[in-house]
């Protein structure tokens, strides 16, 4: 009789006790630059590119790919029950811009060696400030321009200087006269306010939570501290020309912690012209 009382006892249990399950919705698309939406069972845990990814209590979380993600990555969930589930998606490839000057001279295109050690430093700062984790939820927002002029500058395109390739650009240009408004495109928390850096000069960070930032460069001002809270559409910047900067313009860039990822693939449209009727 204890027996039978403790088998209807242990059905009761499994019929009541939630089961995490190893079902995962991806919401937008796997594509090299893309930021990537989620949602699981909020009791899993999900872990990629070797890092444990933050979930929400709804079940909700991001992850990004990089400009050279592979075809195929992996996606690795465990359950309650101890076991891991791999997911494997095929990740869009693409076909970046490429572009190719000769004449250059040297001293354009190569970094002084008393410049190395202002370069590191402010390249350690930028990267701490990219690492924050918090649970901040504004990545969840459909994001906004934050400035209004003309692309002039696309993400993951390259330039060959003398048959040298330099760094990809990571970002998305919009090129505008010096002053005009750079908007919060997502609310967020400032991380990182720089007046100066060698290569970006006026520099901007701001949280966005879960590891995703925006990066804005090249700025003539910032509004903005660290630690401040700000709202989309709120007023954090002017666009300058700043930095190795040829003209006025924001470089607006994303991270989702060190995976850079293309603003522009989570936009409707381009930005709004100057002076355009609202």
């Amino acid at each position: 009789m204890f027996k039978r009382y403790n088998l209807v006892f242990l059905i009761l249990l499994l019929i009541i006790s939630p089961i995490a399950t190893a079902e995962i919705e991806i919401k937008t698309q796997w594509i090299q630059g893309g930021l990537i939406l989620g949602n699981t069972d909020p009791s899993n845990d999900i872990e990629f590119l070797g890092k444990k990814v933050r979930v929400n209590p709804q079940g909700d979380f991001v992850i990004g790919l990089g400009r050279d993600a592979k075809p195929n990555v992996e996606l690795l969930e465990r359950v309650t029950s101890g076991k891991v589930i791999t997911h494997t998606y095929a990740v869009e490839q693409r076909t970046y811009n490429e572009q190719k000057i000769t004449g250059v001279p040297k001293k354009t295109v190569n970094v002084p060696e008393s410049a190395l050690p202002r370069i590191r430093k402010e390249v350690r700062a930028a990267k701490k400030a990219r690492k924050v984790d918090s649970d901040l939820q504004s990545f969840l927002q459909k994001f906004i321009w934050p400035a209004q002029g003309i692309i002039s500058g696309v993400y993951g395109s390259r330039r060959y200087y003398n048959g040298v390739p330099k760094r990809p650009h990571f970002g998305v240009d919009i090129a505008a006269p010096q002053g005009s408004a750079v908007i919060a495109p997502a609310s967020g928390v400032i991380t990182l306010v720089h007046e100066n850096m060698y290569f970006s000069g006026g520099t901007v960070i701001m949280d966005h939570g879960h590891g995703i930032s925006s990066t804005f460069i090249h700025l003539h001002k910032a509004h903005v501290k660290v630690g401040d809270a700000v709202k989309q559409g709120q007023l954090i910047a002017e666009i300058g020309s700043t930095g190795r900067s040829t003209g006025p313009h924001l470089d607006w860039r994303m991270n989702w912690f060190d995976q850079r990822l293309d603003p522009q693939l989570l936009m409707d449209g381009l930005p709004l012209p100057l002076n355009a009727a609202k």
